[in-house]
């Protein structure tokens, strides 16, 4: 098989939605917000470089965009807060020909804002749902805390089918698996998956990978913590495995890093025009990577994520090219070291953030 396969959304067709073809969602309560202005082998096959890019998974044959909408924080809002901003966001996703969205019950109201803006979606149908259980139990076994939480994001999603549900952060993987799986069985879910966001989990995931019965992992991978190459997504492939990514900006540190400094002349070479394009492009061009989930509450930043799946992909020797030239900037190797989202702390008012605020009052008092 050839290097990518391609949805029927053309970049000719993204910029015309982006104006007055959009405007049957533009039309709909949900989305009456001022928009803002402004090689190598894969799982796939290419049809045009016109097209947004997906990838065919070889174990389930379900293909996806090569970029998904994810959802932690970005999409946190409280209750009676303006989301006009955050249905901008998922429209420019949708009309940029992305078709994969990821959220959790651990998400604040992220599901409700994502119910709400497939509601309001006419190619509500075309949309990959990923969610997520994170369900301890109350005693050994139990599985009644899994049944609700998965219930509930049902209604709140207004899916009656999900097409992913993965156990979050693999918390009570042995009950829960089993679970989604039988889900699976009965034609509540179409797969099955297992997440995590942190390196060290990543050889456990590989191990749920070779034992079978997953059909999607989650991880984190970018141009910085290349962890994932040494046995995860090895696996992945092999086994024929969906792999979703997490954290390919490193929770915007790697944006932060780059700030106000040039791209690379070489960049042009597989048209990034922009770090972040630059920094997608470099994860999706990994053979075993499905879905690069990107979130962010910047309507001309989703705008600027999409153009990441269209164009071409580095080859090998382009990705190593292009590590060694982060590793000549100032910052990148301590990027550890930095806070979470610099400088964006004040747009993420969420739930979350909320909570998270009260309980550091509490405990100063």
């Amino acid at each position: 098989m050839s290097e990518q396969q391609h949805s029927g959304v053309s970049r000719r067709g993204f910029i015309g939605a982006l104006g007055t073809g959009a405007t049957i969602l533009a039309s709909t309560p949900l989305f009456a917000g001022k928009a803002h202005a402004q090689r190598q082998p894969s799982l796939a096959t290419t049809t045009s470089t016109t097209s947004a890019r997906t990838r065919t998974i070889p174990g389930t044959q379900q293909t996806l965009t090569t970029l998904g909408l994810g959802t932690f924080l970005t999409f946190d809002a409280r209750p009676g807060d303006d989301r006009n901003n955050l249905a901008e966001v998922f429209r420019r996703y949708v009309a940029g020909g992305g078709r994969v969205v990821d959220t959790s019950p651990l998400y604040g109201s992220a599901e409700v804002s994502v119910g709400a803006f497939l509601a309001g979606t006419p190619e509500a149908s075309e949309i990959f749902v990923a969610n997520k259980i994170w369900s301890t139990g109350e005693y050994l076994g139990d599985e009644s805390h899994a049944a609700a939480s998965f219930e509930q994001s049902r209604l709140r999603i207004w899916r009656d089918t999900i097409d992913l549900m993965q156990c979050h952060s693999i918390v009570n993987a042995p009950v829960i698996v089993p679970l989604m799986q039988a889900w699976k069985k009965e034609g509540r879910i179409r797969h099955v998956g297992v997440t995590h966001h942190e390196t060290g989990a990543q050889d456990q995931l590989a191990e749920l990978v070779e034992r079978g019965g997953v059909d999607f992992i989650q991880t984190n991978y970018s141009i910085f913590n290349r962890s994932a190459e040494r046995r995860l997504l090895p696996v992945a492939a092999a086994r024929g495995v969906g792999v979703l990514i997490n954290l390919p900006l490193e929770k915007a540190r790697l944006m932060k890093v780059v700030e106000g400094r040039p791209l690379p002349d070489f960049a042009r070479e597989f048209e990034a025009g922009t770090w972040a394009q630059f920094f997608l492009k470099w994860v999706m061009a990994h053979p075993a990577v499905t879905t690069v989930l990107c979130g962010t509450s910047n309507p001309e930043h989703a705008e600027d994520n999409v153009q990441a799946m269209y164009g071409p992909l580095p080859d090998e020797a382009m990705r190593r090219r292009m590590v060694q030239h982060m590793e000549t900037i100032p910052g990148f190797a301590d990027i550890e070291r930095m806070a979470w989202y610099p400088g964006k702390d004040a747009q993420y008012q969420g739930l979350i953030r909320t909570a998270q605020a009260r309980a550091r009052a509490r405990a100063s008092q």
